[in-house]
């Protein structure tokens, strides 16, 4: 569809706003049932940040069934709210989980495979959901399906277009959306309106706001979403909820993603040995299995930031041997490392990473006093030696001591993929108002919206981020396609 050099009027049933993963997945099953879609998506191109997204969490799928594999919805939704201390919406995490196994069918209707890895080591059940086929995978493949999907079933599409404001009807109901293109103003009336924006991640006024941990020494590795659909909603009435979380994870070396993949494979090694500005050990450095969890210790530390130690030792150890933790949320890719030595000083070169011959020198880069972090290494390396972290506890295979010059220190932060929460829905993905009551025609979903996930992104859930686009999408556009047909009966 293009758009003239004169204002335009469009009249359609739904408008989706965005097309990211959970924007196409919401206009295709509505078109599904029937409904008249139109996408506008801000950027040149579709996708969002669901093409950085390696697989996608699942109960009771066909893939799992196939597999034997017992991943309960029951058990997981139990797990879910335990995690959780029920701080997070019941009924929406019920919706998404017991709608993620019949996503994973409606995608393999399309054409899309999938294996089940562990995203960490031992997990149970496996719930991970990786696509591929024919040497495509992830979030961009999935992308691509659904896409070709929409165009195929008539689904239109407006990329370079962006959506301004949300008209409502003197009764509070939705009638459309206000957009420009090309500096053309657009007024598409729609019955229903699907938010997709993506949050807030690039918006460093609401980030500063609505997020006491952001610093802007953490990046973020996902797109830089304005927060387009929160403050839209926002303007009409809309309520709010779970603001100012991040989806982070750690350690990353480098501002932008996979900058200095090599590095921060490294850093993120167990057996390396971690210390913060102080100078001073501060966890179980296995902890790195576990990236969420280990973002949360990384931001406790003096301007969240931390320091992985290794001597040449390790360094030559891992070059030989492989790597433990691999690359990736799912690790093992790759398992040796190329290149370490350029890239390393590549790293010093820019600073991140400092190469000596003493403690001292590495205090000094750190900016630490001297003899806290002799002390620090001689209570690691004694701890090593009796293979026993009586403090930490860490796992005696990953203690290994630090004596063999030169010494490496990797200067490490969080990354941030992005945010989560702010518009408040319920199980249908309906946009609540500041009284709890839905706003006719109005729906949110992905990471627009809060109550599914908290502060620390669940692990046991694996791939929650990217199931929940693909899932609230499909629950708000069946949901949007049920209220059109209702209201024409």
């Amino acid at each position: 569809m293009n758009v003239s050099n004169k204002s335009e009027i469009i009249k359609t049933d739904i408008v989706v706003v965005g097309g990211g993963g959970s924007g196409l997945s919401a206009a295709l099953v509505a078109a599904e049932k029937g409904a008249k879609c139109l996408v506008l998506e801000k950027r040149g191109k579709v996708g969002g940040s669901t093409v950085f997204a390696e697989g996608f969490f699942a109960a009771e799928s066909p893939a799992q069934k196939r597999m034997m594999i017992d991943a309960r919805r029951d058990e997981l939704f139990q797990i879910a709210m335990d995690y959780c201390h029920w701080t997070l919406n019941p009924r929406i995490i019920r919706a998404f989980i017991d709608k993620s196994g019949e996503t994973v069918r409606w995608l393999e209707e399309k054409g899309v495979r999938f294996r089940i890895p562990p995203m960490y080591p031992n997990q149970v059940p496996l719930v991970w959901h990786c696509p591929y086929k024919d040497g495509k995978k992830g979030g961009k493949f999935v992308v691509e399906t659904l896409l070709k999907e929409c165009q195929k079933i008539g689904v239109k599409l407006l990329c370079g277009t962006a959506v301004k404001k949300i008209l409502v009807s003197k009764t509070g109901a939705v009638t459309g959306v206000v957009a420009t293109a090309n500096k053309v103003e657009i007024i598409i009336n729609a019955r229903c309106v699907i938010i997709a924006t993506g949050g807030y991640a690039g918006n460093k006024r609401l980030m500063r706001k609505y997020c006491p941990e952001y610093t802007e020494k953490i990046f973020c590795h996902g797109l830089p979403h304005m927060g387009d659909g929160l403050k839209m909603v926002m303007q009409i009435g809309g309520a709010t909820e779970g603001l100012g979380i991040i989806q982070t994870g750690g350690p990353f070396v480098g501002a932008k993603a996979y900058e200095a993949t090599n590095v921060s494979g490294m850093a993120g090694e167990p057996l390396t040995m971690w210390v913060n500005k102080r100078g001073e050990r501060f966890t179980n450095e296995a902890i790195t299995f576990q990236p969420f969890e280990c973002a949360n210790t990384i931001l406790r530390q003096p301007e969240k930031i931390i320091f992985s130690l290794f001597d040449d030792a390790i360094k030559r150890h891992i070059l030989e041997y492989g790597m433990e933790k691999g690359m990736g949320l799912g690790g093992g890719y790759p398992v040796h490392i190329k290149d370490l030595e350029k890239d390393l000083q590549k790293q010093v070169d820019e600073g991140r990473v400092k190469i000596a011959n003493t403690w001292d020198e590495i205090a000094h880069y750190i900016g630490a006093n001297p003899e806290i972090l002799r002390a620090t290494i001689n209570e690691y390396n004694d701890c090593c030696d009796r293979e026993y972290d009586n403090i930490f506890v860490k796992d005696r295979r990953y203690l290994r001591a630090i004596r063999t010059s030169p010494f490496y220190a990797i200067e490490c932060h969080i990354g941030m993929l992005g945010t989560i929460g702010g518009i408040k829905t319920n199980h249908n993905m309906q946009v609540l108002n500041q009284l709890g009551n839905a706003i006719t025609g109005l729906y949110a979903v992905g990471v627009d919206t809060g109550g599914w996930e908290d502060k620390t992104y669940n692990v046991r859930l694996s791939g929650s981020t990217f199931g929940f686009a693909l899932n609230s999408g499909r629950i708000a556009g069946e949901n949007a396609a049920e209220q059109l047909l209702t209201s024409k009966l």
